[in-house]
């Protein structure tokens, strides 16, 4: 067909008009890609697709199907995940938490995808990453008013704790820090500190306890913490009080201490400690230290906070996914002397039975034996399966399944720090291990533990599979190979992994290992142990994108 004629003028305007559009967009698009790339806009949405093409490959059955094959030794691997997924954190995901209330900061609590909806990859590890400097070469007022010398105090929390400075300080005095603040976007202050060997944490105080024991720091920090203690009728400093061991000490360090423009504030808090009987030691500038009373000499009577005691039900220990009580715990709704004062000095309380070991029958019987076991088994560990143990390269541990705390305390002479995880569906042991002057805390390993990729270099773990089964039916709450790739996320690049159980557990164990890249070798126990076990030691590759 024969173009239509049209005249020159109006035949000119009307392409000019479509090469203007075509150009406007081609600019458009050029100045997007720009923008997407060259700035920070388009890393969110970046993520979010990466995220999504993640999911949508997340097909239930066959997720199943590969953690079978896995499981049965068939030879497969798990894939790596994308690289801007390198300090992914499952359970604290801004890209998901953002879209959930802000009322009491519960968008920045724990919030776990279920399984199924979460890609079944590892993390890699950044460009350009080495392993960390080796403790101590990383870590090079209060003494006044606070016994911080001496073995009076051994634990402490520090709340909001940025790079958990103060918990270093603490540890030239011997005293054990368990520093905490929420997932941060930009500055990933928690990952700094545990890169530097100091003993960290990624929570939240929003709607749900800590999850620690009742009683179980001698001392509680915050110095600009932000945390608005006397808010929701003092419900977060009754959090505190739960936390803090009866004759220990509160310091808190910044606004509203005599700050400008905060006086209600500053005598809110000060008529809170006063309801709860806290003797003032000092207030130094912006810096008020208080002592919490060693016995039930006060009652909450009237107050402006409405605050009562909590009832005899209430078990101030409960503290996995516990909503935060509006009641005071009694100090004598625990039994035993561990008050400050009452309970040993460090070093003598590591080894002295602990006042909360009665939480089982023949408890310090059982607590003893627990302890003579975990000597000769580490003994093993560093002399006949030469684990690093004791050298520079291990110097962030982690013991999956702790019960009283035994193999930390093994560790004592070495120079590292232990998590110690007490599994929420076993017997509530964490308060012993306080006791003890060794920190840690609850967790259920049907979901991922809260802290950042590449942060310990040794996880431990007695008897693995009793961690994903429910004790009730014998089957498993979920399987070995999320656990691992879990394990895989904690671990840092040439990190040690060490598991003891049964034979069989210890063969399916070892296939998941191989999966996940790692390289394992399997031992018998060490002699004089009872029972069927052996003795998986596996280390992690240092594997690249």
């Amino acid at each position: 067909m024969g173009h239509v004629n049209l005249p020159a003028s109006k035949r000119g305007g009307r392409q000019w008009r479509v090469l203007d559009v075509v150009s406007a967009a081609f600019f458009g698009l050029v100045f997007l890609f720009f923008v997407l790339v060259f700035t920070p806009m388009g890393d969110p949405l970046a993520a979010s697709g990466r995220h999504t093409l993640l999911l949508s490959a997340s097909d239930p059955r066959q997720r199943l199907r590969l953690t079978a094959a896995i499981e049965a030794g068939q030879p497969r691997l798990v894939e790596a995940c994308p690289a801007a997924d390198a300090d992914h954190m499952p359970c604290e995901d801004p890209r998901l938490n953002s879209q959930l209330s802000r009322e009491m900061n519960y968008y920045r609590e724990r919030h776990c995808p279920p399984l199924e909806n979460t890609p079944l990859c590892l993390i890699p590890a950044p460009k350009g990453y080495k392993a960390p400097v080796h403790w101590p070469q990383s870590l090079h007022k209060l003494g006044q008013y606070i016994p911080l010398s001496g073995g009076v105090l051994r634990t402490a929390l520090d709340m909001g704790c940025g790079v958990a400075s103060f918990g270093g300080y603490l540890l030239a005095q011997n005293m054990l820090t368990m520093s905490f603040a929420p997932r941060d976007s930009h500055k990933s202050q928690i990952q700094f500190a545990l890169e530097r060997g100091i003993p960290a944490f990624v929570a939240m105080l929003g709607t749900r306890r800590l999850p620690f024991p009742a009683f179980g720091f001698d001392l509680v920090h915050c110095s600009r913490c932000l945390i608005p203690f006397t808010a929701f009728n003092a419900t977060y400093f009754i959090e505190v009080d739960r936390l803090l061991r009866p004759g220990g000490y509160l310091v808190i360090s910044g606004p509203p201490v005599q700050w400008p423009k905060q006086d209600k504030e500053w005598s809110d808090l000060q008529a809170v400690a006063r309801a709860l009987c806290y003797e003032l030691i000092a207030v130094d500038g912006n810096t008020v230290i208080w002592k919490k009373p060693a016995e039930d000499t006060c009652l909450p009577n009237q107050n402006e906070f409405g605050l009562d005691l909590c009832n005899d039900s209430n078990d101030p220990s409960f503290a996995w996914y516990f909503k935060l009580k509006k009641c005071v715990t009694k100090i004598s709704s625990v039994k035993g002397q561990y008050a400050i004062g009452m309970i040993p000095k460090w070093p003598e309380r590591l080894t002295a039975p602990p006042p909360r070991s009665t939480v089982l029958k023949n408890g310090a019987d059982v607590y003893e034996a627990d302890t003579k076991r975990w000597v000769r088994r580490v003994a093993y560990y560093k002399n006949s399966l030469k684990i690093k143990l004791g050298t520079p390269e291990v110097r962030n541990i982690m013991d999956m399944n702790a019960f009283f705390g035994g193999f930390a305390a093994a560790l004592n002479s070495d120079p590292v720090w232990v998590m110690n995880v007490v599994p929420a569906q076993k017997a509530l042991t964490l308060d012993a291990i306080f006791d003890r002057g060794l920190i840690g805390v609850y967790h259920d390993w049907c979901e991922p533990f809260s802290t950042y990729p590449r942060t310990y270099d040794l996880i431990h773990a007695a008897s693995i599979e009793s961690l994903i089964k429910d004790p009730a039916s014998g089957k498993n709450r979920c399987n070995l190979v999320d656990l691992m790739v879990e394990l895989d996320r904690m671990l840092r690049p040439e990190g040690t992994f060490v598991v003891r159980d049964t034979p069989e557990v210890i063969e399916k164990v070892a296939r998941v290992a191989r999966a996940v890249r790692w390289k394992p070798t399997i031992y018998d126990k060490e002699p004089g142990s009872h029972g069927r076990e052996k003795i998986l030691v596996a280390t992690k590759t240092f594997w690249k994108l």
